[in-house]
């Protein structure tokens, strides 16, 4: 039995409360176990310099840790002036996870953007930040529909991520923290609906793994990310489900 008692198969307890946040035009909260994201969706009536005049939309995502989200207070990223390393590469990686399912031409010259910030972090915050800004997005282009701002959903599938990793040569899914600081292995995963690899991030933290390993842990990951799309498609579903 792992720390809190799971199965190495299984995840934790799962939880998307939607519209969340009244300003923007879609917002959810995600609950990982102990971690939780707030997920923000905003639009923007400009694109970046280098789409202007190509009639396309844009998507882009900022990621942050509340100062209380840790154990030990996290500082504000404003008060050192710039993003950490970490929140840059995650941020990035969120952006780019979204802007794989999605025709940005129809929402030309908009940019959406997504704003997750983690309230309580205990391990996979940044997939947990993913699955959550889809919800939001997906709720922001249905009220752009309802508001007739643009004719058709622009989303072409579901993503969602998890981690999985080895501990004492296991395979084990859905790490929390303790679990990730002792891991052999590390990796997170971000899959489309149709069972397509968007990332993969793995490192071994002490001995390399095969080739069997990899298999085995992206197998596990692919079982967990369709549990993550049940819950997904309870508060959000399209024409492709």
């Amino acid at each position: 039995m792992r720390i809190d008692g799971r199965r190495n198969d299984e995840i934790r307890t799962f939880k998307i409360d939607s519209n969340f946040v009244v300003h923007p035009s879609g917002s959810c909260i995600v609950e990982m176990g102990l971690t939780k994201v707030l997920c923000c969706a905003t639009f923007e009536d400009r694109v970046p310099s280098f789409l202007k005049g190509t009639g396309q939309g844009w998507i882009t995502a900022e990621y942050g840790m509340l100062p209380a989200s840790t154990q030990v207070r996290t500082a504000r990223e404003v008060s050192k002036g710039r993003p950490s390393g970490r929140s840059q590469e995650i941020q990035r990686l969120i952006g780019r996870s979204l802007r794989s399912v999605v025709d940005t031409s129809l929402f030309p010259d908009k940019t959406l953007w997504i704003d997750c910030d983690v309230i309580q972090a205990d391990g996979g915050t940044r997939c947990a930040a993913i699955t959550g800004a889809f919800v939001a997005m997906g709720l922001a282009f249905e009220s752009f529909i309802k508001r007739k701002i643009i004719e058709k959903n622009p989303i072409v599938s579901r993503i969602g991520a998890i981690s999985v990793g080895m501990i004492n040569g296991e395979k084990v899914l859905d790490l929390k923290y303790e679990e990730d600081s002792i891991a052999e292995v590390d990796m997170n995963v971000v899959m489309t609906g149709d069972g397509r690899y968007i990332e993969i991030q793995g490192t071994a933290e002490h001995q390399p793994f095969s080739k069997k390993d990899l298999d085995e842990m992206l197998f596990l990951a692919a079982k967990g990310i369709d549990m993550i799309f049940e819950i997904q498609k309870k508060v959000i579903r399209f024409d492709f489900d």
